[in-house]
């Protein structure tokens, strides 16, 4: 290993077994090298920016399928979007895992392979699915923890993970595992092969890998905690003490049927005999609601099958060609309980009122299949003179509902690196695309659902059956395309025919096209007393295209589910850069070294315009012992297509909290007076005494987001200031490094999806602005639930800014200790601050310390080896959090009165050498079983179906894998 990559080494933190290899490798030659965060290759060079690096021996040592699962440890990295614990629930892009910087976004995190742009894993967006990039075909993992645009163009305002491929390899590499979680599921196998061949000379190289890896589902009805249905107590007292207390929490969605008539509600039993419903799911001491929970996932399973391969053609000594490929196939399926229909997405414009009756010749006509119970109990609600009721049911006769998605990437690279005299040159272009096929079951045909309740006696035997005792559709062309009459009332009461005729099997496409093209040149202007002037110049220019385009029926939003309507888009971008290292100082008394370096990037958006970004810094040694560097840097970041041209989708939120609940009608406080401005509130507070919520009032919200053309690029401004310590000249601390720096970034102009929250809370305190974005129930059946909330939309805006501040720390040691070698390593980060901002005049929301924002991460890692055995350690920490202070707030309780404690987790892996070049490996992933945090349905932060925030916290608890490894 040369120098360089030492000093890179020494400039970070090399998780696992790399520091202590970098520290003790020969370097038989100077090579001018690139690293991450500069483009100016140069002998010895390290980054002027915080840097962390995972070796492949670190990968090998986690035992990890994914990518994700590995960096999800590292400190720096927030909760991300996607990953396999966190997507079952997502209408698209189930299982896909993304990374998350400083948590300011997958967005703001740049994925790079190689040091070039890889293309996006999900549609509209620019997060790069870590699926795609085979493990075992990684060379090593680079964290540039600071805004890089100048560097590296848009999208890198919280940093860069630049994934370094394998190169130059010769004969096959194998790695076969296999494992499964204590409670025998989340099943997992393995097999990677990689393989090599130079030419002759030695200067042509080719490599090849192939992949192959499946991880089995974890479904909710197989872990104690998360098998039952349920909502935090908090939600229903208020008292602090209860928020971690869950109670049963039934759907009022039941598979019997919910049904309200003028002056009630009532349901079935098992035996078919009406029984009252009361808000508790029960009727009469039977349990009449339906459990969830025994359908959902807490892990989506995925199959993937990988090819990687990388090439170098040496053409003569002053040029060469290099290729990259790859291609990856995934598959995933989702599930989640059968769909809970209700009356209002069958008839949307008279809030679900099903008539009961059906003019013929001027005379109402009973459909048969309305029971006498009901029918005795209702009127005409709507002034249509016909009788009408409403309902809700869970469609368990359709079954659950599934996703299964096929997602397909392809990218291939290509250029030409070679001198010209002094200088380097690098020109490539590139090509990516990825597809997404996704079919999904168990939603049903609004349009034949109606046609189907609307039915009548067949007294003239319309059918021409021989009966007159039929029940018909009334609807004369329903009846020619096959309409069959549904029965909703009771278990298991729909016909099999009728099944057939209301089902809506659903599709979804995607595509996400990525094209680039690129060059640079770097070289050297001339000497200073302190060395050459090091500089580099270059374009890019990337054209990125995506759409998804779901059924016709789902984009009209008659499948009864979100209404989700095609969203396509495209925008280009042409980029030219500068970047210069001017050695100061050199060899000077208290200045082994001193360095400026610089960068410029202009930026041509075809949608926002112009863009700059640039970053200066300065790195001064002292002496050999130690190093201090700071870099301010402006960072920018165009909206990406999904924050542009986004349809508006429909989303059901669950973690909102109404402002109105236990108004009354004399009540004061901040919102009790703009609440009872509305009508269907005023009529919920006059049939109960206050404004109060039944639980399928509270599982009804839903709303749509929205893109917006309208919005414009944000700037990041980041500070960086830190101190490197390699006491090589003190032989005690030889082999020790420690690196400190200070991180400070504010995002303004942040573009971010409007929270509803802040939209409910400042609406009724009085900003009449945001209820625009508010719809309410205006009546139901009974006045029982009027003033619930219906739809809260949200829209991408640029909103007033976000920010985070803070501290990481990292140290490295290894040496001989006893018979064998001993390495330590240790990441910290101290989080100081982090807020968001809606609106550039609203106060500051702040996160830090909250759930998912810890003040404190850690991540350590002992390894041991000898002779033919070894051990590796991994302890992660993830400091105590709190609940969310707005919803704090919300419910009328203090800012960080709900806690929960820190967590801990330990990995361990043990390996022996069968053969000089094969081992076997066991490894023990959460070893001691430590539960997630009970961040209870109801409660902000909660991942459906796991009962935790799934993207802070281990869902599925301890596993375990067996493999073997080696090279041929």
């Amino acid at each position: 290993m040369s120098r360089s990559v030492r000093m890179i080494c020494v400039g970070g933190l090399a998780l696992g077994l790399q520091a202590a290899h970098a520290q003790e490798a020969a370097a038989d030659s100077m090579q001018k090298v690139l690293v991450t965060g500069s483009r100016i290759s140069s002998p010895g060079a390290d980054s002027p920016s915080p840097l962390q690096i995972l070796s492949s021996a670190d990968i090998a040592a986690s035992g990890a399928t994914n990518l994700q699962d590995l960096l999800q440890k590292n400190p720096t990295m927030g909760a991300p979007t996607l990953s396999r614990t966190n997507s079952n629930f997502v209408t698209s892009s189930a299982g896909v895992s993304t990374v998350n910087l400083r948590n300011l976004g997958d967005s703001r995190t740049l994925v790079l392979v190689n040091g070039r742009r890889f293309v996006s894993g999900v549609p509209g967006d620019t997060a790069v699915d870590l699926n795609t990039i085979p493990v075992d075909f990684i060379e090593r993992v680079e964290l540039l923890t600071g805004g890089a645009s100048a560097t590296y163009g848009s999208d890198a305002v919280a940093g860069v993970v630049n994934i370094i491929l394998k190169r130059n390899f010769n004969g096959l590499m194998f790695d076969a595992s296999t494992g499964r979680s204590s409670e025998g599921d989340d099943f997992k196998k393995k097999l990677a092969l990689t393989f090599g061949t130079s030419s002759a000379d030695g200067n042509s190289n080719v490599m090849g890998h192939f992949g192959y890896s499946k991880q089995g589902q974890v479904a909710s009805r197989d872990r104690t905690r998360t098998a039952m249905d349920q909502i935090s107590k908090l939600t229903k007292t208020g008292e602090a003490s209860d928020a971690f207390i869950p109670v049963r929490g039934l759907s009022g969605f039941a598979p019997q049927g919910h049904f309200f008539h003028d002056t009630g509600d009532f349901t079935y039993d098992r035996n078919g005999n009406i029984i009252p419903w009361d808000q508790n799911g029960t009727g009469g001491g039977t349990p009449t609601g339906f459990n969830r929970s025994a359908y959902r996932l807490i892990a989506v399973p995925t199959e993937r099958f990988l090819l990687a391969t990388t090439g170098n053609l040496y053409i003569n000594d002053k040029v060469s060609a290099f290729f990259e490929g790859n291609y990856a196939s995934s598959k995933t399926r989702t599930n989640t309980e059968p769909f809970g229909l209700s009356s209002a997405d069958i008839y949307k414009g008279s809030d679900g009122l099903v008539p009961a009756e059906t003019m013929v010749n001027g005379k109402a006509v009973r459909n048969p299949l309305v029971p006498q119970y009901l029918y005795d109990r209702i009127s005409d609600n709507d002034g249509d003179g016909l009788r009408d009721y409403s309902f809700m049911r869970r469609m368990s006769e359709v079954g659950s509902r599934t996703q299964t998605a096929d997602r397909d990437t392809f990218r291939l690279a290509t250029g030409l690196k070679g001198t010209v005299g002094d200088w380097n040159y690098d020109t490539y272009i590139a090509y990516g695309k990825t597809k997404e096929a996704q079919n999904s079951s168990g939603q049903v045909n609004v349009l034949n659902f109606r046609s189907a309740l609307e039915a009548i006696p067949d007294i003239n035997d319309i059918n021409h059956n021989g009966s007159t005792s039929d029940v018909i559709c009334a609807d004369a062309n329903a009846r020619a395309f096959g309409c069959v009459p549904i029965n909703v009332f009771g278990f298991n009461s729909i016909s099999p025919e009728a099944l057939k005729y209301v089902l809506a099997p659903g599709s979804l496409t995607t595509s996400i096209t990525q094209k680039l093209a690129g060059g640079s040149i770097s070289g050297e202007y001339f000497d200073l007393p302190a060395g050459k002037v090091g500089w580099a110049a270059g374009f890019e220019w990337r054209d990125e295209q995506s759409s998804a385009i779901p059924d016709p029926l789902t984009q009209a939003g008659l499948n009864a589910g979100n209404a989700l309507p095609p969203t396509e888009g495209g925008y280009h971008v042409r980029e030219f850069f500068i970047e210069t290292r001017v050695p100061l100082l050199k060899d000077k008394p208290f200045a082994k070294s001193l360095a400026f370096n610089g960068a410029f990037r202009n930026g041509h958006y075809s949608t926002v315009g112009n863009t700059n970004s640039w970053n200066a810094g300065l790195e001064w040694a002292p002496s050999s012992d130690i190093k201090f560097r700071a870099t301010r840097a402006l960072s920018t970041r165009a909206p990406n297509i999904n924050e542009l041209y986004q349809a508006p989708s429909q989303t059901f939120p669950s973690d909102l909290s109404d402002p109105c609940l236990n108004v009354t009608a004399v009540s004061t406080g901040t919102y009790d007076a703009a609440c009872r401005a509305d009508a269907g509130v005023r009529a919920n507070i006059a049939a109960n005494g206050k404004f109060v919520l039944t639980q399928p009032d509270i599982q009804g919200v839903s709303g749509y987001d929205s893109g917006n053309p309208g919005l414009k690029a944000e700037k990041g401004r980041s500070t960086t200031v830190g101190v490197v310590l390699t006491p090589r000249s003190i032989p005690m601390l030889s082999k020790f490094t420690f690196t400190a720096d200070y991180f400070d970034i504010k995002i303004a102009d942040a573009i971010t999806l409007s929270d509803r929250q802040y939209t409910l809370n400042h609406c009724y305190s009085g900003d009449a602005a945001y209820c625009k974005y508010i719809t309410r129930r205006a009546t139901t059946v009974g006045d029982a639930s009027a003033g619930a909330l219906k739809y809260i939309d949200a829209l991408n805006l640029n909103s007033g800014g976000t920010a985070t501040k803070g501290i990481d720390m990292t140290a490295s040691w290894s040496d001989y200790v006893g018979p064998g070698r001993l390495s330590a390593n240790i990441a910290y980060t101290y989080l100081k601050d982090f807020w968001e901002r809606q609106q550039p005049d609203a106060d500051r929301n702040f996160a830090v310390g909250e759930i998912g924002y810890a003040r404190n991460k850690a991540v350590i890692n002992l390894a041991y080896k000898w002779n033919k055995f070894g051990a590796h350690m991994t302890t992660s920490y993830t400091g105590s959090g709190a609940l969310d202070d707005q919803f704090m707030i919300t419910n009328s309780l203090a800012p960080g009165a709900i806690k929960v404690g820190s967590k801990t987790y330990n990995d361990f892996q043990f390996t022996y050498d069968v053969a000089k070049k094969v081992e076997l490996y066991l490894g023990i992933d959460n070893a001691f079983d430590a539960k997630p945090a009970p961040i209870i349905t109801g409660l902000p932060g909660s991942t459906t179906g796991t009962e935790t925030n799934a993207s802070v916290y281990d869902p599925i608890g301890r596993r375990f894998y067996l493999g073997v490894r080696g090279t041929l």
